[in-house]
C-alpha cells in the first residue's frame, strides 16, 4: 500500500491546485509550485495584526494540530519569545481557547466549582467569569492526576461549550458570560457520573455540538441543548465514558463523525446516529486516550497497552467496511500525533518521540525519554511540542532523524494544558495559570 500513490493522495492535491491543471501534468504543476514558493518567500516574516487568528476548539482551527499562515522563527532562545501577561488560575487540564480579542479558560475553584473566566488577549486582564457546581474524586490509582475540569471547550459563532467534569455541557454567551443552556447527561440520560470526569472534548460542526458523554456518542442542537441522538452506549463508571474525542473526516467519499471510545474505534451516520463501521482497539485499562487521525480514506490510532494501526475505510454503496492496513508495537498514550509528508510524529507510552512511515508503518527513529505528556502542534514542517515539565521543543519534522533544533523551558510549573497558538502568539496553560508569549524576531 503507497499512500503517497493513492487515488485519495492525487485527489487531495488536485484540490489545491487551480482548476484545468491535472497532476499527471508535471511540468505544469512544478512551475505552479515554484511560483507559489516565491510568492511565499516574499511574504513578510509576521503579520502586524494577528487578532483574526483564533485557536477555537481541542487541538486547533483544523482539530489536527496544525496551524498555517504565519511563519515560525528557527530559534526559541535569545529573546525570540517575549512573555506578555500571565493569569493565575485554579488547576484544569483543558486547553486554552482563543477567538478575537479574548482567550476563555476553565478552572477547578476550592475543589467544589468549575470556573470559565475570560480573558484580554493582548493583556491577560478578566473580561468576565461565570462559575458553577461541579467536582468528582477520581479513584486512589488516578488522584496523582487531579480531580479537576479536564476537556477542553469548543467555540462557535459567539458561543462557548464547556464540558464539567460531572458530565455537564453548557452553553456559554461568548460577550456577557450567560449560560445559554445546560445540559446534565447524568440527569437526562439516567447515565452514571463518569469515574474519570468528562474528559472528551466537545465538537461543533453546522447546527450541532458532538460529545462522548452520558455512557455514549451524543449529538446535541447547539443553540437549545436539545438531545437529538444517542449511540454506541457502554457501561459508564469505571470502564466506560470515552478519554478520546470525536473528530470528523469524509471517508469513502460520505461526511462522518469518527470517534474511540475506552474498546471500539468507529464511523458514525452524523444525520442519524447509525454505526457505518467499527474496529475493536484492545488498551489497558480502556485506556484509548489519542484522537483519530484521519489522512484521506485511512484512519490511523493508537492505545496505552495496544498497538498502533492504520485502517483503511472503503464504502460500496451504502455499505462501509473498515481493512487494517498495518500494526506495530509500538503504544501511544496521552498525546495526538501530527502527520506531515506521509510520516506520523508522535510521543508514546514510554516518553520517547518517534517518526513512522505511513505507508507501511514502520519505525524511521526514536528518541530518549522526554515527559509523560507533549501536546504538539504542527506549522508546515515546523513542529512545538510542549512538555508537561515546562519544556517547550521545536523540531523540524525530518523522516531521516530527529532534529531538534531548539529548546527553551517556559514555565517550572507543570504544563498539561495543550499548547494553543493564534497567529504569532503563544497560550501555554500552566496547571495553575496561563500565561502568553509573542515571537518577537527571527535569529539566524
Amino acid at each position: 500500500m503507497e499512500i503517497m500513490n493513492s487515488k485519495v493522495y492525487r485527489r487531495t492535491l488536485a484540490g489545491v491546485l487551480p482548476g484545468g491543471c491535472d497532476v499527471t501534468d508535471w511540468p505544469r504543476v512544478q512551475v505552479m509550485m515554484i511560483a507559489a514558493l516565491i510568492c511565499c518567500l516574499c511574504v513578510p516574516l509576521y503579520a502586524v495584526d494577528d487578532s483574526h487568528a483564533a485557536w477555537p476548539q481541542w487541538r486547533g482551527p483544523t482539530r489536527d494540530g496544525k496551524v498555517r499562515g504565519t511563519v515560525w522563527p528557527q530559534k526559541l532562545r535569545g529573546g525570540n519569545l517575549k512573555k506578555l501577561w500571565r493569569y493565575s488560575l485554579g488547576p484544569s487540564y483543558s486547553g486554552p481557547i482563543v477567538v478575537g480579542k479574548h482567550v476563555f479558560v476553565t478552572e477547578t475553584k476550592k475543589r467544589k466549582y468549575e470556573v470559565v473566566r475570560c480573558l484580554d488577549r493582548d493583556s491577560g486582564a478578566q473580561v468576565w467569569s461565570t462559575q458553577w457546581k461541579g467536582s468528582i474524586r477520581v479513584p486512589f490509582f488516578a488522584r496523582s492526576n487531579g480531580s479537576w475540569i479536564r476537556s477542553t471547550p469548543a467555540y462557535d459563532d459567539g458561543y462557548l461549550y464547556v464540558a464539567g467534569i460531572r458530565d455537564f455541557l453548557v452553553c456559554l454567551n461568548t460577550t456577557t458570560g450567560e449560560a445559554a443552556w445546560k445540559l446534565d447527561f447524568v440527569r437526562s440520560l439516567k447515565s452514571p457520573v463518569p469515574t474519570f470526569g468528562f474528559a472528551s472534548s466537545p465538537m461543533v460542526i453546522g447546527d450541532y455540538v458532538y460529545v462522548q458523554a452520558g455512557s455514549s456518542v451524543v449529538k446535541v442542537e447547539k443553540n437549545t441543548g436539545q438531545i437529538q441522538w444517542r449511540t454506541m452506549r457502554d457501561s459508564g463508571g469505571m470502564n466506560g465514558s470515552a478519554f478520546s474525542s470525536p473528530t470528523w473526516a469524509a471517508l469513502g467519499n460520505r461526511e462522518q463523525l469518527v470517534v474511540q471510545t475506552r474498546s471500539t474505534l468507529a464511523g458514525i451516520d452524523p444525520e442519524q446516529g447509525r454505526v457505518l463501521w467499527s474496529e475493536k482497539i484492545p488498551a489497558f485499562r480502556g485506556m484509548n486516550i489519542l484522537t483519530p487521525t484521519i489522512i484521506g480514506d485511512y484512519v490511523f490510532t493508537s492505545s496505552y497497552g495496544g498497538r498502533s494501526i492504520l485502517f483503511q475505510i472503503t464504502a460500496q454503496g451504502q455499505r462501509f467496511s473498515s481493512k487494517r492496513v498495518w500494526n506495530n508495537r509500538s503504544e501511544g498514550y496521552m498525546s495526538s500525533p501530527v502527520v506531515i509528508d506521509g510520516h506520523v510524529y508522535m510521543h508514546l507510552r514510554n516518553q520517547r518521540f518517534a517518526c513512522y512511515d505511513l505507508s507501511t508503518g514502520d519505525r524511521n527513529w526514536i528518541t530518549r525519554p522526554y515527559g509523560k505528556y507533549w501536546s504538539l502542534v504542527a506549522n508546515e514542517r515546523q513542529i512545538l511540542a510542549l512538555d508537561e515539565r515546562g519544556d517547550l521543543l521545536l523540531i523540524n519534522a525530518n523522516s531521516e532523524k530527529f532534529d531538534l533544533v531548539d529548546s527553551y523551558t517556559i514555565s517550572n510549573e507543570p504544563t498539561w494544558g495543550h499548547l494553543a497558538i493564534a497567529g504569532n502568539t503563544l497560550f501555554v496553560r500552566e496547571l495553575k495559570a496561563i500565561a502568553a508569549y509573542r515571537w518577537e524576531r527571527q535569529l539566524q
